[in-house]
């Protein structure tokens, strides 16, 4: 194929500006801030399915609770049912014994009950402190995600500013090229780890930095000027005389 020096030349330009658009992508998908955004989702997702959890056996034991009071208030109205009776003085000695025996039992019963009453309190204030440590944290998380969304968007702006630059530039170059040579470009980067075009730079080639023996060189320096040549190591576009 043969194609302007003019040609060539603008094709190095080309090949520059996709090894920056190539460069300016890994970038944008390697930013710190895309692996600190996950880490910090996790952690929040987390602390948030924890705090969900506090919550719900926060209603459980509170259903424990009332059933404790209720228990200590049937316990305290049997109590105080017995205690009219002894008081009335219409018992007869043996029902003023039974009733005695199962105040003094009640009172036992009473006083365990009140225990446990005491327990199940104690567990929602343990439960209520850990909701809210854990509501504190997640705050945290979403203060530090926004941070870094914030932060993550600032970093692709200048990113794509810069990769809409590079593309009119590009599009202007591309313009005033050989479609055909365009073309053969385009399936050698394809094919080439996005390597199309380079230069031939002190007897090296600038694509695969290889140097290229002295037949070769004497070949190609013998070739007119509007002759492509490709360089035999990675077939890249060799561009002469830059």
């Amino acid at each position: 194929m043969k194609a302007s020096p003019s040609d060539q030349r603008q094709i190095l330009d080309i090949a520059s500006f996709d090894q920056r658009t190539t460069a300016l992508n890994h970038k944008s998908n390697t930013l710190a801030e895309h692996a600190l955004l996950a880490t910090a989702t996790t952690k929040s997702n987390n602390t948030r399915d924890l705090r969900i959890a506090a919550q719900t056996e926060l209603s459980d034991v509170k259903r424990e609770l009332l059933r404790a009071e209720a228990d200590v208030e049937q316990i305290l109205s049997r109590i105080t049912r017995d205690e009219t009776r002894l008081n009335s003085g219409s018992a007869t000695p043996k029902e003023l014994e039974q009733l005695q025996h199962e105040v003094g039992t009640l009172g036992i019963r009473r006083a365990e009950l009140e225990e446990v009453e005491l327990e199940v309190m104690m567990r929602i204030d343990e439960i209520n402190s850990r909701i809210t440590e854990l509501s504190e944290l997640e705050a945290s998380y979403a203060a530090e995600i926004a941070d870094l969304e914030i932060r993550k968007e600032n970093a692709l702006a200048g990113f794509n500013n810069e990769l809409e630059s590079i593309s009119r530039e590009r599009n202007q170059t591309v313009s005033s090229i050989s479609p055909e040579f365009l073309a053969l470009y385009e399936k050698i980067r394809s094919t080439n780890n996005g390597t199309g075009a380079a230069a031939l730079i002190a007897g090296s080639c600038n694509g695969c930095h290889l140097s290229i023996n002295a037949i070769e060189l004497k070949r190609m320096s013998d070739l007119a000027e509007d002759e492509v040549v490709r360089c035999e190591e990675c077939r890249c576009i060799l561009v002469r005389g830059v």
